[in-house]
């Protein structure tokens, strides 16, 4: 079990979203705060919030399609913040767009951010969890990183990355017979302006999450050191119907509306 009380998390995209969710459940649950943005603006609204609640909060700018920059922020943080027990790779960007209409250059910080970041983060701070033989790694994946879909080339295959960098660093660490956790959180579209537009054809199999229960069950996840968290449930259906004929496959993702589901896709403005 992670003890939440008194640990010191770090969440990366904290300034809104998710990441801001994340931060202000954490810090009721006893954990004193480090939240990295490129939106240095929305990380000031962010800590002045969270100090008004009564939460400790040191605030980074952190632009995470630099690894350079991952690695400077990090170095300052643990020189003036000090060690990181629970790590939160929550940031994450989407283009939704087909293929060929998306650039190279937004395909590229599709992955520094999605997946590069990751790594760079994991190696900042896993030494040190190392060393004290505890810690607990979050990677804050998507359902979309357990099956692809349309206008989504890019997303899916960061988020498709996301999970096997869990899985892999998991079966690493128990081979070091290591302490420190992982998780992995797979949600479906969550309703915080980032998939703006996007449907669901059965809402009540399928629905689009309402953030606060993103991370609420995220939190408790941390807590129970849980290994993989995918919401909603129904999502699990879809790890063994990747054992059925790929135009099966197909079909069924069609016929649940998950192929089409960006069709009128907006985004954040």
């Amino acid at each position: 079990m992670t003890d939440i009380r008194g640990s010191r998390a770090l969440i990366t995209g904290a300034a809104s979203g998710i990441g801001r969710l994340l931060a202000a459940e954490l810090g009721r649950a006893g954990a004193s705060l480090v939240l990295w943005d490129l939106d240095g603006e929305g990380l000031l609204e962010a800590q002045a919030e969270l100090r008004g609640n009564g939460c400790e909060v040191q605030t980074y700018v952190c632009d995470l399609t630099l690894r350079q920059d991952i690695e400077a922020v990090a170095a300052q943080t643990l020189a003036e913040s000090g060690a990181v027990d629970i790590l939160v790779n929550n940031a994450g960007i989407v283009s939704g767009k087909n293929l060929l209409d998306i650039s190279p250059a937004e395909i590229e910080r599709t992955f520094q951010v999605n997946t590069l970041a990751l790594f760079w983060t994991a190696k900042a701070f896993l030494p040190g969890m190392l060393e004290r033989d505890r810690g607990h790694l979050v990677t804050i994946a998507s359902a979309a990183g357990l099956a692809g879909t349309s206008k989504l080339t890019d997303y899916c295959s960061s988020k498709f990355a996301a999970v096997g960098f869990d899985e892999s660093l998991r079966v690493e660490l128990k081979r070091q017979n290591s302490k420190i956790v992982t998780t992995v959180v797979c949600p479906f579209y969550t309703d915080t302006g980032m998939f703006e537009g996007v449907r669901t054809r059965f809402p009540w199999l399928l629905p689009i999450l309402d953030p606060a229960y993103v991370v609420t069950r995220t939190v408790r996840a941390i807590e129970k050191d849980r290994r993989r968290l995918i919401m909603p449930r129904f999502v699990y259906s879809g790890l063994p119907s990747r054992l059925l004929p790929v135009d099966w496959f197909d079909a069924l993702m069609a016929f649940f509306g998950i192929s089409h589901s960006m069709d009128e896709f907006r985004g954040r403005e």
